[in-house]
């Protein structure tokens, strides 16, 4: 430590990379079986590019086949190493194991796993490294514990367009999809390798990228990142050079977006570039926000709720202070009680559930007009097996789900009006859909389903065919204007044994209220793949039964909970705004 020399103060924004980085050391010069495998392990949890140093633990063939990047196995507590009995030839094995948590495949999508992790390490005397303990088969992939996976790895969106515009209108909706990259080995090139890739497997089927198919970086691109000006240059290899401009803006698009995080004030400008070095298009981000709105709408001009006398009130987006008033329209009058309600994103139209929970009604925005006859009716004899509460998505569509036991169902009303779509819902398994969310992007949903007494979060891709597509005739008495299924339900909060209320919180992020096995009510977020993003626990709050979030994380979170209608302000804690009402919801 020195003792003498001036004092500087540090501007804490001037160490963007001030976390802990960790190297990997050789192995030791005859070095026991044991150690060389640990030895090993501790390599993976280096930020060594590309796992040169664990190789050095590896016999020569086992380095060239050894692919760390086809999975990355994430363990609880890290494996744990168990000495096998020496075999005839000399040779040491040892066995990893651990308690599964989850898994990242070759295209870096995060997936949770349950389970023992068993995986076999064989050791043998190297004679090409002088006859030194080498690993000549070496586990698959990577594996690590999960303490050294939050640190070395970080989520990033990446965003491509919503792929199903049946209605014609041109929309262009962007879709988060998440994967995880490892946060100090050149994350922004692996980002935009990624996004160029295309979209993970699960959510391919639902969206599209401007990115031709096959089309790289060019080679000269080993290392990018934004200059002093924030603008990152994109060079694309040279089947990329006559890409016209509209594709090429868009495609920008997708940059600006799914980068938007990494650098420290954001990247200003994207520039993709011919192979030569030449601009094909330039994008700054103001522009890009006109080419592919981040969310489907600006921010909300109200958060909305249900008074006591039933009746769809609001209070202004931000502002804590203002006193809640009546909405416009027939929602906002107490001609008829409602037991739940949704608002479109566009603020121009309610949907209510009566308190019965029988008939689902919409209505305008707007003062002077009249509620109409129920657009849905279930045939529940009670409440709890009536109408969930509904939501709208982005494309002004309309769900809802019949918890009536007789012929429980998800429902579709194309822009809140019409037939009733049945949804097909073939992940259900007998479950029954106790709330629903839709994305803003339309293309995904979070259901919360019960089966045997316990009510979990599942997220659903949606799956829209047009009429007169392969499977539907145009026409069609059944599906006069298309099929609509939700496929590959998969669970997002598996830590959570019940999960009480949901709601969407940005791209690829949800607020849930839940409790783990034996634990009490919490309140955290969690990603659409399933993982948990650190500093995901929220305040707690007593007796929570709904919940809402905006897409934008500036907006307060709203809750109905035993202290009545509450916020949450960002970095402060929760506020009442009244003693009585239910129901808190944003747009959509």
């Amino acid at each position: 430590m020195p003792a003498s020399g001036d004092l500087r103060g540090v501007d804490g924004a001037q160490l963007p990379d001030s976390q802990v980085r960790v190297f990997a050391m050789p192995p030791r010069e005859n070095a026991d079986p044991a150690e060389i495998v640990q030895g090993f392990l501790e390599s993976l949890t280096s930020d060594d590019p590309q796992f040169e140093m664990a190789r050095k633990y590896l016999t020569e063939k086992a380095s060239e086949e050894w692919r760390p990047e086809v999975s990355t196995s994430v363990l609880a507590d890290g494996p744990h190493t168990t000495a096998q009995r020496p075999g005839d030839d000399g040779a040491r094995t040892y066995t990893l194991t651990g308690t599964r948590i989850a898994t990242v495949d070759v295209q870096h999508a995060y997936k949770p796993a349950s389970g023992t992790y068993s995986q076999p390490v064989h050791l043998v005397q190297d004679p090409a490294s002088g006859n030194q303990w080498r690993i000549d088969r070496p586990p698959r992939g990577v594996v690590l514990g999960e303490s050294d996976f939050l640190r070395i790895y970080r989520p990033v969106n990446k965003y491509y367009f919503a792929a199903d515009d049946t209605h014609g209108q041109g929309q262009e909706r962007l879709v988060a999809d998440p994967v995880y990259v490892r946060q100090r080995v050149d994350p922004v090139t692996q980002t935009v390798r990624l996004l160029m890739e295309g979209p993970t497997q699960w959510l391919a089927p639902v969206v599209r990228s401007e990115f031709p198919s096959g089309i790289r970086l060019d080679t000269s691109a080993e290392s990018l990142a934004p200059d002093s000006n924030n603008t990152l240059k994109v060079p694309l290899e040279p089947a990329g050079d006559g890409i016209g401009q509209p594709q090429c803006t868009k495609m920008a698009a997708q940059l600006i977006f799914t980068l938007q995080d990494w650098a420290a004030n954001g990247i200003e400008e994207v520039e993709v570039q011919r192979s030569d070095g030449s601009p094909l298009c330039r994008l700054t981000a103001d522009r890009a926000e006109t080419v592919a709105p981040h969310r489907t709408r600006g921010n909300p001009d109200y958060q909305y709720f249900l008074d006591d006398k039933k009746r769809l009130v609001r209070l202004p987006g931000i502002s804590t202070g203002a006193d809640p008033e009546p909405a416009p329209g027939p929602l906002g009058t107490t001609e008829k009680p409602f037991g739940s309600v949704a608002v479109s994103r566009e603020e121009d139209q309610a949907a209510g559930v009566s308190l019965n929970g029988r008939e689902l009604y919409v209505g305008a925005l707007a003062a002077g007009t009249a509620l109409g006859e129920p657009v849905l009716t279930s045939r529940a004899k009670n409440v709890k097996d009536g109408l969930t509460a509904p939501s709208w998505d982005g494309r002004g569509d309309l769900w809802v789900a019949d918890r009536n036991p007789g012929d429980f169902g998800l429902y579709l009303l194309r822009q809140g009006s019409g037939t009733p779509v049945p949804v097909q819902t073939p992940g259900l398994a007998g479950g029954r859909i106790e709330a629903v969310r839709v994305a803003a992007d339309g293309v995904r949903i979070a259901l919360l389903v019960e089966r045997e007494g316990s009510r979990t979060l599942r997220i659903g891709r949606v799956e829209r065919e047009a009429p007169g597509s392969a499977g539907v005739s145009a026409g069609s008495a059944d599906h006069p204007t298309g099929t609509v299924r939700v496929a590959e339900l998969r669970s997002a909060a598996p830590q959570l044994e019940e999960v009480t209320a949901m709601s969407w919180a940005g791209g690829s992020r949800l607020v849930v209220v839940g409790r783990e096995s034996g634990g009490v009510q919490q309140i955290r977020y969690v990603h659409t793949d399933g993982s948990t993003p650190e500093g995901g626990a929220l305040p707690g709050l007593t007796g929570v039964q709904e919940i809402a979030a905006s897409d934008d994380e500036r907006l307060p979170l709203v809750a109905h909970s035993d202290d009545g209608i509450v916020r949450l302000p960002p970095g402060e804690p929760w506020r009442t705004v009244l003693k009585t009402g239910t129901s808190p919801v944003y747009p959509g």
